[in-house]
């Protein structure tokens, strides 16, 4: 890559990076609220759920003002809305405030991410466009392990209020994107007028549907699986303080898992490589969900980040290729919008099967059928054009 490639994919990166960093510190903070206002599991997932109900309303209104106004003016104002959601946070001494401020977080938790990634795939093409979107989604292992360590040595020291203010500093990071971020000359010329019924014609129906439902799965899984996972390791009789440590050693099993899958890209087609670690996914959920040791704890769980992030970079990659640049923000919000609905449900529905004494086991079965539906759709539903709008787009540099 050129230096402006660089330096763009590095500013790109590091808005991702912050945003896991956010939804990373939530999981760690689960357990710490359970034991400080008292929540039964049901009150946990709801806390959860709130914050991925504000990304269903942020993913589809972010991506269509970023089609119509510039990526870099509504990325830099999500960075914004979820930062000093963060800096509210820290004032909340109830669950009900609590809620409502995570739902105003997750607006813009949930915009960035689409906004982010049609930025990457304007910039690039081809095979290139693939792996950069996957390098660019990498960033968010690495908020993980960022949130992983301040709960792991510093959040018992100052507590979650502070350390949450500690994220709060991503608004003066939106700030020098502000004067920083660059943006390629044919980005300036986006199309003003346009209504989110375009993706409803013919050519695009059927990809929003499929790749709608492939997001669904997976933030279903994901989020269902790694935002209990903390308190997972507790209940299995792991101690608060040695679960965030067996977290942070499982997280920074997702960087190869990103990493391979750029190496993947570059040799099969997108598809395959979803194909690929979706399977995985499943295997790795399944042995996850079954062993009772330690050791096969972490081996498992470090398994399942390495597939299921990969899985999660995969699906960035393929999904801003089914459509054209001028409905591509908005195409991308709203797949991911509908993705965010599982993200709603599934860790809601751990909490719910908690309190009904339901299994681990148990549970991550049930997200094991929902990924075998997953790999299901991919194969019955993305055809081997996989990357119809991705050669003729870029002007690389």
């Amino acid at each position: 890559m050129s230096r402006a490639n660089r330096y763009f994919m590095a500013i790109i990166g590091t808005a991702w990076l912050f945003d896991a960093m956010d939804v990373a510190l939530l999981s760690f903070i689960m357990p710490i609220l359970k034991l400080e206002w008292s929540l039964t599991p049901g009150q946990l997932g709801l806390i959860s759920a709130s914050t991925s109900i504000g990304m269903v309303v942020g993913a589809p209104i972010c991506g269509l003002l970023a089609d119509k106004y510039g990526r870099k003016n509504v990325l830099i104002g999500t960075l914004i809305l979820f930062s000093l959601g963060n800096i509210l946070l820290t004032l909340t001494h109830n669950i009900s405030g609590f809620i409502a401020v995570r739902f105003i977080t997750g607006i813009g938790l949930g915009g960035e991410l689409p906004v982010a990634a049609t930025a990457v795939a304007d910039r690039f093409s081809g095979k290139k466009q693939a792996k950069m979107l996957v390098i660019a989604d990498s960033f968010w292992a690495i908020g993980w392990i960022f949130a992983a360590l301040l709960s792991f040595l510093v959040m018992p020291k100052i507590g979650w209020r502070f350390t949450i203010l500690i994220a709060s500093i991503t608004v003066v990071f939106a700030f020098i994107m502000r004067r920083h971020l660059s943006i390629e000359p044919h980005q300036n010329h986006t199309v003003k007028q346009h209504s989110i019924s375009a993706l409803w014609q013919s050519k695009y129906r059927r990809p929003l549907i499929i790749l709608g439902a492939l997001w669904f799965v997976v933030m279903l899984s994901y989020y269902g699986m790694f935002l209990w996972l903390p308190s997972v390791l507790v209940l299995r009789g792991l101690p608060i303080v040695n679960s965030f440590g067996y977290t942070l050693l499982i997280s920074i099993a997702q960087l190869p898992g990103y990493f391979f899958a750029v190496y993947l890209l570059g040799k099969i087609s997108r598809k395959q490589v979803l194909f690929i670690y979706l399977t995985g996914t499943i295997i790795s959920a399944l042995a996850f969900g079954g062993v009772g040791t330690n050791t096969l704890v972490l081996i498992c769980g470090a398994c399942l980040s390495f597939f299921m992030l990969g899985t999660w970079g995969t699906l960035i990659a393929l999904t801003p290729s089914q459509f054209p640049q001028e409905i591509r923000g908005t195409g991308m919000g709203m797949a991911q919008a509908i993705g965010r609905i599982g993200a709603v449900i599934g860790p809601f529905l751990v909490g719910i099967a908690l309190e009904f004494n339901i299994s681990i086991t148990s549970i991550w079965l049930g997200f094991v059928t929902i990924l075998i539906i997953g790999v299901l759709i991919l194969t019955l539903g993305i055809s081997k054009n996989d990357n119809a709008y991705s050669e003729t787009i870029a002007h690389e540099k």
